[in-house]
């Protein structure tokens, strides 16, 4: 890819995304938490004091972000999700709560799609055009299906620094398919900050490593994704990262990434506008275009 291709001469792109989860991600991952009140409260602290504190980073910084909200949290904190949306972050759909969609028929996760699309037009009056799978997987169809409801990008799976594009089920070509913005575990903050010990979040893992470390692995991140004129796609919760102590490593990266006077911040939504407008197609021999082929040699 050509270094200078993002918008205004920018080297290289960043996207910050947040999952808005509440209790309902940890709900799914470990079923067992339903009823803990003293460990479900640690997945509650974001809408607590996590929101508030991300929030504020982002304005510190002037970056816009891409939100996902569940749509059971745009009824319940619709205070806050509003909050989140007046202040100019994209709202994206991650289902009702958090399903976990390699437990879901196609139907069925239509249907929680568009159960959490009606709860965010009924709270803020839009319909996403954003989607996640909160645990990155979907039956055959989905993303044809995402499309057809007016979707325009996802950040669900993996497997590349760049966005890409979904090739649709039937094999025809579209002029505007769906985009994936590549997610990584490194640049996340649950892998390194989640824990919690009865029942024990992850299991086998406890873990609280130093914050220290933890940022300087993004900024190398950053530094090599900028280098190389990648698309750096940060995931955060923000009862995780929104702690009093943790909220200052996302702001001292945001800081670092600031210096550079040559990186364009972008929601989802302007990075797959910006994709469907410069890219014409993915690079031969994309693993997701060796996929499709495989899944249509075996229909």
């Amino acid at each position: 890819m050509n270094i200078s291709r993002w918008p205004n001469n920018a080297r290289s792109a960043v996207v910050i995304t947040v999952d808005f989860n509440d209790e309902h991600g940890i709900l799914t991952q470990e079923p067992r938490i339903a009823g803990r009140e003293k460990s479900l409260s640690v997945w509650r602290y974001g809408a607590k004091r996590g929101v508030d504190r991300v929030l504020d980073a982002l304005d510190e910084f002037n970056v816009q972000s891409s939100w996902f909200v569940p749509g059971r949290v745009a009824e319940t904190h619709r205070e806050l999700v509003t909050r989140i949306h007046a202040q100019k972050h994209e709202i994206g759909n991650i289902g009702y709560v958090c399903e976990d969609f390699d437990t879901l028929t196609l139907d069925a996760q239509k249907n929680v799609f568009k159960k959490g699309q009606a709860a965010l037009e009924h709270a803020l009056g839009i319909r996403a055009e954003g989607f996640r799978s909160f645990t990155g997987n979907w039956a055959q169809g989905f993303a044809d299906f995402l499309r057809d409801e007016g979707v325009t990008w996802s950040s669900s799976w993996r497997g590349d620094d760049l966005p890409y594009f979904h090739v649709p089920d039937n094999g025809t070509p579209l002029k505007k398919p769906l985009v994936e913005l590549p997610l990584h575990y490194e640049l996340e903050d649950e892998p390194y900050f989640a824990y919690n010990l009865s029942p024990a979040v992850p299991v086998g893992q406890p873990r609280i490593p130093s914050y220290g470390e933890v940022l300087k692995n993004w900024k190398h991140d950053f530094a090599a994704f900028h280098r190389f004129g990648l698309c750096f796609v940060l995931r955060l919760h923000p009862e995780i990262i929104g702690t009093a102590g943790r909220i200052d490593v996302l702001r001292e990266l945001l800081a670092d990434i600031r210096a550079h006077d040559d990186v364009w911040f972008a929601t989802g939504a302007d990075m797959a506008a910006w994709w469907h407008q410069s890219v014409t197609g993915n690079e031969p021999g994309h693993p997701v275009e060796v996929y499709a082929r495989h899944k249509q040699e075996q229909a």
